[in-house]
């Protein structure tokens, strides 16, 4: 084990729990908070596949709503506790060391206003080549939970209207809009990510509402590094508390 506390990049005084033989949180951490949209007035927010906890402690600075963390791995649910009290937020973020799907028996339908997630990234299946790191095996592929699984929980806990915003390769986009409008989650808001200008996006940004009228707004792209390897001044802003 090789834990360490760090600042959180560019939130003045915040900290986040790691272990380097594990993961480090993402730039996706930061920027799927910054795109969601917060609503003023007492919300209640899930984050699925909380990690370490940067989303939810992110999201603590953007809004006052009382914000819950799922997270299934023991040993990285630790470090989400740690991170949360040593940011003193206690009050502020709750945390569960479950399986994300049985959320739905701790809370009612239609209990929340907005579920965040970033998600493992990648199919599994027999043949799939997985990290022999089990932690890292599972927080990259889809071995406890997938696309399914996160439309089927958001559709249960979101109040009518209510959003989910999740982060994921592009290259499933098709299926990613596919999944959520089965599960009537209607894609209201879209965001390609790029690494670099001239390159072809990797990641983007989806905001789906539950019952949502159809109609998609697509974004600007979202360019993160400069040719230097430096964050765009974007990305730079989205640093800022």
């Amino acid at each position: 084990m090789t834990k360490v506390i760090n600042d959180l990049v560019g939130y003045d005084k915040l900290k986040i729990v790691q272990d380097n033989d594990y993961f480090n949180f993402s730039l996706e951490s930061i920027l799927l908070p910054r795109f969601c949209v917060l609503k003023p007035g007492n919300n209640k927010i899930l984050d699925l596949c909380t990690g370490n906890g940067p989303i939810p402690i992110v999201l603590s600075t953007l809004t006052d709503s009382q914000i819950i963390g799922v997270e299934i791995q023991e040993e990285v649910y630790k470090l989400a506790v740690e991170t949360v009290k040593i940011n003193h937020l206690e009050d502020r973020i709750k945390l569960y060391n479950m399986d994300a799907k049985d959320i739905i028996n701790i809370y009612p339908t239609d209990s929340f206003d907005l579920i965040t997630c970033n998600p493992p990234y990648f199919r599994y299946d027999d043949n799939s080549n997985i990290n022999d790191n089990k932690v890292k095996s599972i927080a990259r592929h889809e071995i406890t939970i997938n696309l399914d699984n996160i439309a089927l929980i958001a559709r249960k806990l979101l109040k009518n209207n209510g959003s989910l915003c999740l982060v994921h390769r592009t290259d499933r986009l098709s299926e990613i809009i596919c999944t959520l409008e089965k599960h009537n989650l209607e894609v209201k808001r879209l965001r390609l990510i790029y690494p670099k200008d001239g390159e072809e996006s990797n990641l983007v940004l989806i905001d789906a509402r539950k019952n949502g009228n159809t109609g998609l707004k697509v974004l600007s792209p979202l360019v993160c590094h400069n040719n230097d390897g430096s964050y765009t001044d974007e990305v730079l802003r989205m640093f800022e508390r």
